[in-house]
């Protein structure tokens, strides 16, 4: 079975793929007459295990242990199910916070930020999490890359589309000889377009900012 063929199937994308592989997770074979992987339906559940797991938010290096043995799959549940309930008591504290700054009727100009500020850093020394500012940061900043590359790319081969287009009404050449440069420049925009909408997508689902943190 090909990458792409395991990422239909699984529904991770091949790039996630690599670094489960890089990570010892996966360890597809190799045809020994081109070197190419060769995926088989172990590796498909393999993937589909490591899936589910990380969905879970189950560390990469947790998910190791599991398969070196080293962790039981009790251990493990048991453990995310200890953070699940930090978390709960987190957005427990949080909700409490967010009705006492609505309780006290602040406006935007008057607010003691600072103030609030120090509140949040004690409690998250005694293990609140707030939102993920880096995350939500480096996500916005990948969106504006992706979709501003994407928007040069395609108005450098609309200049071209439009170009080639003019040469055929103003008769500069002839029709035939431009078909082909057409079909190609408008395959290559809409294929732009399809590459923009998987990255915003791969983007939007953070599995690859959160494989960044084992």
């Amino acid at each position: 079975m090909k990458i792409y063929q395991v990422e239909e199937e699984v529904g991770i994308t091949k790039k996630n793929i690599r670094f489960y592989e890089d990570q010892g997770l996966l360890n597809p074979s190799r045809n020994p007459q081109n070197d190419y992987r060769e995926y088989s339906l172990e590796d498909v559940r393999t993937l589909e295990k490591i899936k589910l797991l990380r969905k879970l938010s189950v560390p990469i290096e947790e998910i190791r242990l599991l398969q070196n043995g080293i962790l039981s799959f009790e251990q493990c549940m048991a453990g995310q199910i200890e953070k699940i309930e930090k978390e709960e008591e987190s957005i427990k504290v949080i909700k409490e916070l967010c009705q006492e700054l609505r309780n006290e009727q602040f406006d935007i100009n008057n607010l003691d930020a600072r103030k609030y500020l120090l509140k949040m850093e004690k409690m998250e020394m005694e293990g609140t999490k707030f939102a993920d500012i880096q995350k939500e940061d480096i996500n916005r900043k990948k969106k504006k890359g992706a979709v501003a590359g994407a928007a040069i790319f395609c108005s450098f081969m609309l200049m071209i589309l439009g170009f080639l287009i003019y040469s055929v009404f103003s008769k500069s050449a002839p029709l035939l000889a431009m078909l082909i440069p057409i079909i190609i420049a408008l395959a290559v925009i809409s294929g732009t377009v399809v590459v923009l909408f998987l990255r915003l997508k791969e983007i939007n689902s953070g599995e690859e900012y959160e494989a960044r943190k084992y």
